[in-house]
């Protein structure tokens, strides 16, 4: 693994640390979500600092995904603040929140099953076209991160596992230089030791720079790796605390833990 090399551009870390002093890299106020009369998100606060890697937790049905949805502009925000490197996308289409950086691994991963792993690499790269050769040595560095996928570069991502198609989901958010990587469900139908590997990437990433929130429904997976955690409740931000409290709640514990 190359030790000089940062996931993301070294310069556009750098970047998102110093643009807007004293202002965290994403902040979310009072956000809401809906499906026609149904409120799936309830004003909800969250924050996350350059560098940082963050928990969201909760059981089944209670807003994750609306929540990621919402922030990078698949779902329409009904009320409150998204604001991403002091700029409020509240309201930009999906397409330029990819631009400004925040990029999203998909829930079931939708990798373009037709096409080899090499052309869904490419695929996330299309914004760095004027930079062939950050493309080239970002490919590289994906191929070890995930050496399975560069034995596999030329099958068609629709016959890999679904461990094979996770890393090729996150190597694909990779070529899209993230400066914020929202991860949804990534540990979801793996084997045990499929979901340790995934983890390691995900500290290996965020310990190169890469700031990442986390969505999982294996909280103690999640938290055990992170440094803060949100529980997620009913589409309601029930508590955040650093996640090594989060882990030593009584009430977390009993809720999601299963202990």
């Amino acid at each position: 693994m190359r030790s000089e090399s940062v996931v993301s551009d070294p310069r556009s870390v750098a970047d998102q640390r110093n643009s807007v002093p004293n202002e965290p890299l994403l902040r979310v106020t009072g956000l809401s979500s809906d499906y026609g009369p149904v409120r799936a998100i309830h004003a909800a606060d969250l924050t996350i600092h350059a560098g940082e890697l963050v928990a969201l937790v909760g059981g089944n049905g209670a807003g994750k995904t609306t929540l990621l949805h919402t922030l990078s502009g698949l779902h329409p925000a009904s009320g409150g603040c998204i604001r991403f490197a002091g700029q409020d996308i509240t309201r930009w289409p999906p397409h330029r929140i990819v631009a400004a950086g925040v990029c999203q691994v998909p829930e079931g991963r939708q990798v373009f099953a037709p096409l080899s792993v090499e052309d869904n690499l490419r695929l996330g790269a299309y914004r760095q076209h004027r930079d062939p050769q950050w493309v080239r040595e970002e490919m590289a560095h994906v191929y070890t991160l995930f050496p399975i996928l560069a034995e596999r570069r030329q099958q068609l991502a629709g016959t890999l596992s679904g461990g094979q198609q996770q890393m090729l989901a996150i190597g694909r958010a990779l070529l899209g230089r993230p400066r914020l990587l929202l991860l949804d469900e990534p540990s979801m139908g793996l084997a045990p030791l499929l979901v340790e590997e995934i983890f390691r990437v995900i500290v290996e990433l965020n310990r190169r720079g890469v700031t990442i929130l986390l969505v999982e429904q294996n909280a103690r997976a999640a938290l055990a790796i992170a440094q803060r955690g949100y529980i997620l409740e009913t589409g309601r931000i029930a508590k955040t605390a650093p996640a090594a409290e989060l882990l030593a709640d009584d009430d977390v514990r009993r809720a999601y833990l299963g202990y």
